[in-house]
């Protein structure tokens, strides 16, 4: 099963090859991994999509607070957060093609963002399924796929505003809606301890 986790973490070096390696010794593989900068300062925001069995989401979760870099961690799930990916796909097209390949991209509400003599370049936001279905049918079409990047998984939680929006609006942050928190309260320690993954501690190995 994939779990999408939102963490905000110190903007530090080494923040991103600590999260790595608690996954690695965790024996789960990172589907996807995304950071940047967060509304917060100091502070970077990470999206990662991992398999895992479903029971396994809290105690992911617990162990990502071990980390004394991590600020916030949510799972959010699909039914209640916005989940997007962009993807750029460059296909061999001459004359004869570009027509059809147009064609396929206002289909999908894909954008062409650059054109060559021999290569058309499309760029695409949506759900990651959406992004597979194009890929799929310019295979199927015969199409010649030169190069695909794709950014992984972005996700925020529908339904509540962040303290900057708040301020925007005029509202006190102290008077935000707490019935849907853009990240849950952290585990009590006795939620965290003890740990199924025995083998990860809060202190990393040191490279």
């Amino acid at each position: 099963m994939l779990h999408t986790f939102v963490a905000l973490v110190s903007d530090k070096p080494g923040v991103l090859t600590r999260v790595a390696s608690l996954f690695r010794r965790l024996n789960i593989n990172i589907v996807s991994l995304t950071v940047g900068e967060s509304e917060r300062p100091d502070t970077s925001r990470m999206t990662i999509v991992c398999e895992a069995p479903e029971t396994a989401a809290h105690r992911i979760r617990a162990s990502l607070y071990k980390l004394e870099i991590t600020v916030d961690v949510d799972e959010v799930g699909r039914s209640e957060a916005v989940i997007r990916e962009l993807c750029l796909i460059k296909v061999a097209a001459g004359p004869k093609t570009r027509s059809q390949i147009f064609e396929l991209a206002t289909v999908f509400r894909a954008r062409v963002v650059d054109l060559a003599p021999e290569s058309v370049m499309l760029e695409m936001t949506g759900a990651a399924s959406k992004i597979e279905g194009l890929i799929q049918v310019l295979k199927e079409s015969e199409y010649e796929i030169l190069e695909v990047s794709r950014t992984g998984r972005m996700a925020m939680r529908r339904g509540h505003h962040t303290s900057r929006v708040l301020k925007a609006l005029g509202t006190p942050t102290s008077t935000r809606d707490l019935t849907h928190p853009a990240f849950p309260d952290k585990p009590e320690p006795d939620e965290i301890l003890p740990n199924e993954f025995e083998e990860v501690h809060e202190e990393e190995e040191q490279d």
